[in-house]
């Protein structure tokens, strides 16, 4: 017998949903199918989505962090700086704007995943 071969695991199914371990190490997202039905498009990430998170303004941190979709700093930024032009520093304002607009992706992703509103 080998030494080394009592260290490794066997991989066993899963109980709950009849799969094997395995499946998922080939198909990183075969666990989360079910919950990543959408419209948004996926993008691998480029740089330090941590680091880009930190540098944004304390506002807007504190906005996102209460988001329902998951922003990207880069694209929350990107809108937030708009936005800010827009209603001339008015943090009030942005963050309305910013909750309406996100509540109208949210409207029109359930319309296109479940059929309703």
């Amino acid at each position: 017998m080998d030494p080394f071969s009592r260290s490794i695991p066997q991989m066993a199914s899963c109980a709950r949903r009849g799969v094997n371990h395995m499946d998922h190490k080939k198909d990183s997202l075969a666990r989360y199918k079910s919950n990543a039905r959408t419209s948004l498009r996926r993008r691998k990430r480029t740089g330090n989505p941590m680091a880009d998170y930190d540098r944004l303004p304390s506002d807007l941190r504190g906005w996102l962090s209460q988001a329902a979709l998951p922003w990207s700093p880069r694209s929350v930024l990107r809108v937030w700086l708009s936005a800010m032009k827009t209603y001339e520093d008015d943090r009030e304002a942005v963050h309305l704007y910013m909750s309406h607009l996100e509540a109208k992706k949210l409207k029109k992703e359930a319309k296109k995943i479940w059929g309703f509103e």
